[in-house]
């Protein structure tokens, strides 16, 4: 989760250049595609004791990420890589494969148009400045096959960086 003038300011974005028939959550930091369903509360378990050691943290908004058909913003942020390293080695085994693979953190405003849409809005939000970013919690969605359901959200309780 993003602080409330970042998290605005990437849902206006997604609103403007989003396909509106495609566009069911706001504008996110996917850590992980699929965490084990059926071990839903050892997962919530696991972010909640992560939450509680962390603080909240900068996140770099580093620049435009053409997607081919969409556009998104790559971040970095060092603490959030080894919050979702963390989470990954306690799930070891049980993570698809796209999970497993590199993360590449990122919040997408546009996905699925055609490439030259996709072309325009890159070339529009060149000269935006986005707001300087902070990481204030992770949040635990599940997928309903078209709808995605919030289970929980946790806030970064220490005001000391994550380890």
């Amino acid at each position: 989760m993003l602080d409330a003038a970042s998290q605005a300011w990437f849902d206006a974005l997604r609103r403007r250049y989003f396909p509106p028939e495609r566009l069911v959550v706001g504008a996110h930091v996917t850590m992980f595609h699929a965490l084990p369903g059926r071990l839903e509360p050892d997962v919530a378990d696991e972010i909640a004791a992560l939450c509680a050691e962390a603080g909240p943290f900068p996140v770099g908004v580093e620049g435009l990420r053409s997607l081919g058909r969409g556009v998104a913003y790559r971040l970095g942020a060092p603490p959030a890589a080894a919050l979702r390293a963390r989470i990954a080695k306690r799930f070891r085994g049980q993570l698809t494969a796209q999970d497993q693979a590199g993360w590449s953190p990122h919040i997408t405003v546009q996905n699925k148009v055609t490439r030259e849409q996709a072309a325009a809005t890159l070339a529009a939000l060149a000269g935006a400045a986005p707001p300087p970013a902070t990481a204030t919690g992770l949040a635990l969605w599940r997928y309903r096959g078209g709808p995605w359901d919030p289970v929980n959200t946790w806030t970064f309780a220490s005001p000391a960086s994550p380890a």
